[in-house]
């Protein structure tokens, strides 16, 4: 459960404890979706009128491809997180406040939108599969992390002749 009763926060602070769903409506055409549901944990307190803060966790795992071979890559992405929502944000132009803005006659404060917004700036967006990915050839397109033996390329290193007069040794 991601939607909590604004008065019963303005009276006490309520544990957060719910899943954002990768089916979840929220999630906008070409957001990178999590592969599994969202684990959002916390705390949800007032933090003045008409204004709350959430301290807490989000955590999932991301599905994408290797920027280096294109393979499937799995990551978990886990952030800590501390959100304000406010009834006034953006009402004033000069107001450069990070607050999430929130309708100040509904009965419940959603969290969903801005757990979406931490997921989407904190996902990487170029995932590797590992730090020494030594990616495609750029000749054959044969993934350079397998053995020439199990299919990887066997073509010779390219060579920039622009640097063949550092290797030349001095007279």
């Amino acid at each position: 459960m991601l939607s909590f009763d604004i008065r019963a926060l303005e009276a006490h602070a309520e544990a957060v404890d719910g899943e954002l769903s990768p089916a979840d409506a929220v999630w906008a055409a070409g957001d990178p979706v999590p592969q599994t549901p969202l684990r959002v944990t916390g705390r949800l307190s007032s933090a003045g009128p008409d204004r709350f803060y959430f301290s807490g966790r989000i955590a999932g795992t991301a599905q994408g491809e290797c920027r280096r071979c294109l393979t499937d890559v799995t990551t978990p992405v886990v952030l800590d997180s501390h959100l304000v929502f406010s009834a006034a944000a953006g009402e004033d132009e000069d107001d450069e406040s990070d607050a999430y803005a929130f309708d100040p006659s509904a009965r419940e404060l959603d969290l969903r939108e801005a757990v979406r917004e931490e997921w989407l700036l904190n996902v990487p967006a170029f995932p590797v599969c590992r730090e020494d990915c030594a990616g495609l050839c750029p000749r054959c397109g044969a993934d350079r992390n397998l053995s020439a033996d199990a299919g990887g390329c066997g073509c010779a290193p390219e060579r920039d002749a622009r640097w063949d007069a550092l290797t030349q040794s001095a007279p």
